[in-house]
């Protein structure tokens, strides 16, 4: 984190017991190390956060990928079905002879109630 020697930590330790004192010492490490852990775990909560976002960003980026490359196979799957439809929409012979008409049914007509 800091780049920080064992020379230089001795001499913070000295500065630290000429201006604090023997009796108060203990008590400020741990007041100190307290707050540095503290520093520390807000942190990695950002980082984690951070990373967290970035994988959501990336989840979501790669399901529009996808999303986008389903639609273009869906697109071409429609074309593909409808020029095999076009093919196939050519007219079907008649079941009666050519010139010849079929014949009509004649339903016969309700008697009305009078």
């Amino acid at each position: 984190m800091f780049d920080i020697g064992f020379t230089e930590l001795v001499l913070v330790a000295v500065v630290g017991l000429l201006v604090i004192g023997p009796e108060r010492l203990p008590g400020a490490i741990r007041t100190g190390s307290l707050w540095l852990n503290r520093i520390k775990r807000g942190f990695n909560d950002i980082k984690r956060e951070v990373q967290q976002e970035l994988h959501n960003d990336e989840v979501m980026q790669q399901l529009r990928e996808t999303g986008q490359q389903i639609k273009a196979q869906a697109d071409q799957i429609g074309q593909n079905i409808n020029s095999a439809g076009a093919s196939l929409t050519k007219p079907l012979p008649d079941e009666t002879p050519t010139g010849e008409q079929p014949e009509k049914t004649v339903q016969p007509a309700e008697k009305s109630a009078e």
